[in-house]
């Protein structure tokens, strides 16, 4: 059985990194990845950008929207590399500190946008993100160049720029994380373990994106076999992997992976039919 939508949209994905918490290179590390002169090898914290047309709440026209998924403490550096230079919205899959430390970097789209972004995510993350980023939700402050956010709670599906955005909910450790699917696309960073009522959200992709951090154990995270398990039960039309460690190399590891499943690396650019 097939959850594919009637008419999907055409969604554009910009890895902007793919890297785990540590990054790749790691600090002080001299290993052969770390080391590497692969510029596939070199891995900053993990954010997307999803692009795709949609309607404009307040003309009901067509428009081009972009939604960044997570803001990592490299925002800056990532939308200046791979030339990001707006956004709609943004979107959090859960509040670790690699997936939440560039929230002020937002400012700087506040002030191209001449106004406030929307950020989307469930009430656990919005939690941290009050105490960590009071001042960027506080409508009362008078502080100039700072992040404006408007939260929007996730407690089921919602939209943006009328294309409907599906929560995904998946285990990270004992803790829970959001993967979202929108058209026929889904990104799942960030688990240990997708749900069986989750999977049942993942089927019939084009493209999915999921996390798969190294070849051996690790207590939040998908092992590379782990991770080549779930793509097969789901048999999306292609498997893209992501929040790599420093255990794995991209040319080795791209080598022994099955077909239409490939690692993912900073500034690849994917879309799904």
């Amino acid at each position: 059985m097939s959850n594919r939508p009637a008419n999907p949209p055409r969604i554009r994905l910009v890895f902007l990194g793919t890297g785990t918490s540590a990054g790749v290179p790691m600090i002080g590390c001299d290993c052969a990845v770390c080391t590497s002169t692969d510029p596939r090898d070199s891995r900053t914290r993990c954010s997307v950008v999803i692009t795709y047309e949609g309607l404009e709440a307040a003309t009901g026209k067509s428009k081009i929207f972009r939604v960044l998924v997570d803001a990592t403490p490299e925002l800056r550096i990532q939308c200046v590399k791979q030339k990001v230079k707006w956004i709609d919205a943004v979107v959090f899959t859960h509040a670790h500190a690699d997936h939440i430390m560039g929230i002020d970097d937002l400012r700087r789209f506040n002030a191209i946008r001449r106004g406030p972004l929307d950020v989307w995510a469930d009430q656990e993350t919005f939690a941290s993100l009050q105490n960590c980023f009071g001042y960027a939700f506080n409508t009362q402050a008078t502080t100039l160049f700072r992040p404006k956010l408007v939260p929007s709670l996730i407690a089921g599906p919602f939209d943006i720029g009328g294309v409907t955005w599906t929560p995904i909910p998946l285990d990270h450790g004992t803790g829970k994380t959001l993967g979202f699917r929108i058209g026929n696309l889904a990104y799942c960073t960030d688990t240990s373990n997708v749900p069986q009522s989750s999977k049942a959200l993942l089927l019939g992709l084009d493209v999915l994106v999921l996390d798969a951090l190294q070849p051996v154990a690790h207590e939040t995270h998908l092992t590379i076999d782990a991770a080549i398990e779930i793509s097969r039960e789901l048999a999306p039309r292609r498997t893209l992997f992501t929040h790599m460690s420093h255990q794995v190399s991209h040319a080795a590891t791209s080598a022994i992976l099955p077909q239409s499943i490939e690692l993912s690396y900073d500034g690849l650019v994917v879309q799904s039919s």
